[in-house]
């Protein structure tokens, strides 16, 4: 069992930035794929970075924005988010899964709001 706890949400207005930590109860982090996942009001729920021991991930819609990161020492992933856009809002989770055979763990998320 792994336990994530996701901070550094809040609102910021356009064109301002936010950085996402995610703090992970494991012994084992650096063999983790870490992603964070977003969900706005009445939308489903989308992949917008990957991180693992070799490549990252972005969706279309936050390259070149968001730099996903990660402290293997510190157990910990990143999300820094510049340029954000009013569409940026959403609830933003972290996830770590082993590989794609293995159950993925989910934190409870932290809400970020894109509005002047």
């Amino acid at each position: 069992q792994v336990q994530l706890v996701e901070s550094g949400g809040g609102v910021v207005q356009p064109g301002g930035s936010l950085r996402l930590s995610c703090a992970a109860s494991t012994l084992t982090f650096s063999i983790y794929t870490m992603s964070w996942y977003r969900q706005a009001p009445g939308k489903e729920r989308e992949l917008v970075a990957s991180i693992s021991s070799s490549s990252t991930n972005y969706a279309d819609s936050v390259k070149g924005r968001f730099t996903i990161s990660r402290d293997n020492d510190k157990n910990t992933v990143y999300l820094q988010m510049n340029s954000l856009k009013p569409e940026d809002t959403a609830v933003y989770y972290c996830t770590a899964r082993r590989s794609i055979y293995d159950v993925m763990y989910w934190g409870k998320g932290t809400l970020v709001t894109v509005s002047s």
